[in-house]
């Protein structure tokens, strides 16, 4: 619904206006060796939204360990809106080497439905059977900000 010219703007139409932020931190390390994808527990973000086409941002940080190196691997994060995994892009971490990053990521999106939403981060590798690697808790986040159309 538009705000059109001589009309009266509402209480729910401003607040609607304001963007919404909301964190969710990961409770748990995750441990990921296949291409099987894990959700991260804690990073997880869940909102209602009052009017349908919604706009979000997300923006993650996965604190990435490498355990056992593998050059032909990568650890891979990923957001998941609503059950669907986004294909906005992964955020990605070569394991050929045994260390220690914070890998960052973006995407934005349009929430077509007004009602409860569920954004999550989850993890995987690129290959199995080569290396493995843990997205920690200590620094694995994601931050989503949400702003309505009025």
């Amino acid at each position: 619904m538009a705000i059109l010219a001589g009309g009266r703007l509402t209480a729910g139409q401003v607040a609607r206006i304001q963007p919404q932020f909301y964190e969710g931190a990961a409770t748990a390390a995750l441990t990921v060796s296949t291409t099987t994808y894990a959700d991260i527990v804690g990073a997880t973000v869940t909102f209602t939204t009052t009017a349908a086409n919604a706009k979000f941002r997300a923006e993650a940080v996965f604190d990435a360990s490498i355990g056992t190196p593998s050059s032909t691997n990568l650890m891979v994060g990923r957001l998941v809106v609503d059950g669907t995994p986004d294909a906005g892009g992964l955020a990605v971490y070569a394991m050929d080497t045994q260390d220690r990053a914070t890998v960052a990521q973006h995407w934005t999106g349009t929430l077509p439905a007004a009602g409860v939403h569920t954004l999550k981060l989850q993890g995987a590798c690129t290959a199995s059977g080569s290396g493995s690697g843990t997205f920690l808790q200590s620094d694995t986040k994601l931050i989503v900000t949400i702003a309505e159309v009025v």
